[in-house]
C-alpha cells in the first residue's frame, strides 16, 4: 500500500487537526501509547511514529502492552509485531481482566477493568519519564461513551481529546479522536496490521457493543446523524435542560461551558 493513499491522507489529515487544536505533543516529549493489540491503537502507533519521519516537532514513544491475564492471550504475538516494525514495547502481565469478571464485580467488569488499567498505565508513564499517555479512542468511542453515560450513569459526559491529571503532570491524548472507526478499520486492511483474538469474555458482549448495535442503526437511516451528535457535543444549551430550574445552577454551566467545556471540547 502507498503511504499516500486516500485512507492515509484521511487519517494522517485528522491527527493533524487534534494536535493542532488541543497541541497534544510538544518537541522534547516522552509518550506512551497504550497498545491493546486491536487495529485502534495499532493505527495510532503506526500514526504517530511515521508523523516522526516528517514533523519537525521531537518526541519519543514508548508502547505499553497491559496483559489482562486471560488464557489465550496473545502478548508474544504483539510483542514479535512490535520488535518487527521497530517499536520500543513494555509488556506487563496482571490479572486486571480476571479479576474484574470474577463472581464479586459481575454488574460491570469492563469498568473495573478499565479503571485497573488506566491507574497502571499513569504508574508506568510516572517511571518511564512520559508527561503524555495516548489513547487509541476514535470518533465513535467518544459517541458510545456519550451515550453510554447518559443510559447507565444518569449524566451527559464523555471522553474528550486532551485532559490533563494530577495538577498538569499527566495528559491523556487522543489522537485519532476525529477519525471514524471504519476508516481505521479500512487502513488496518491496507498496512495488513496482525489480527489478535481477544480472550476477554466481554469482547461481544457488553454495555458498549448494546450501544454500538443501537447507534449503527441511527446512521443506517440517516448518514447525517453521526456528524449531528458529535457536533452537539460543543453545541449544548444549558437553558434547555432541567437545571434551567434553577438560575443559580444555570449561571453556573453557562460560565463553565463558556470558560472550561468550549476550550476542551471543540470537536
Amino acid at each position: 500500500m502507498s503511504r499516500k493513499s486516500y485512507t492515509y491522507k484521511k487519517i494522517n489529515r485528522f491527527v493533524g487537526k487534534a494536535q493542532h487544536r488541543y497541541a497534544m505533543i510538544s518537541d522534547g516529549d516522552r509518550v506512551l501509547v497504550g497498545l491493546s493489540g486491536g487495529m485502534d491503537s495499532l493505527t495510532l502507533m503506526w500514526t504517530l511514529s511515521e508523523r516522526l519521519e516528517r514533523i519537525r516537532v521531537d518526541y519519543r514513544l514508548h508502547a505499553v502492552y497491559l496483559d489482562p491475564g486471560f488464557e489465550g492471550g496473545y502478548s508474544q504475538q504483539l510483542a514479535d509485531y512490535c520488535k518487527h516494525a521497530g517499536y520500543r514495547l513494555t509488556i506487563e502481565h496482571t490479572d486486571f481482566g480476571v479479576r474484574s469478571h470474577s463472581r464479586n464485580n459481575r454488574e460491570n467488569p469492563c469498568f473495573l477493568c478499565s479503571w485497573e488499567r488506566r491507574k497502571r498505565l499513569f504508574k508506568i508513564a510516572e517511571t518511564l519519564g512520559c508527561s503524555k499517555v495516548a489513547l487509541g479512542h476514535n470518533k465513535d468511542d467518544i459517541i458510545e461513551t456519550l451515550f453510554m453515560n447518559i443510559c447507565y450513569a444518569g449524566q451527559i459526559s464523555t471522553m474528550i481529546p486532551s485532559q490533563t491529571f494530577f495538577n498538569g503532570k499527566i495528559t491523556v491524548i487522543r489522537p485519532l479522536a476525529y477519525v471514524e472507526k471504519e476508516t481505521i478499520r479500512q487502513f488496518a486492511v491496507e498496512q495488513r496490521f496482525p489480527e489478535f483474538t481477544n480472550p476477554c469474555p466481554s469482547a461481544t458482549n457488553s454495555k458498549r457493543q448494546y450501544i454500538k448495535g443501537l447507534l449503527d442503526q441511527l446512521y443506517q437511516s440517516n448518514d447525517k446523524i453521526k456528524g449531528n451528535i458529535f457536533r452537539s457535543m460543543k453545541n449544548v444549551k444549558p437553558e434547555y435542560l432541567l437545571t434551567s430550574q434553577n438560575p443559580g445552577i444555570n449561571r453556573v454551566m453557562r460560565t463553565h461551558s463558556k470558560n472550561e467545556d468550549k476550550a476542551k471540547i471543540q470537536f
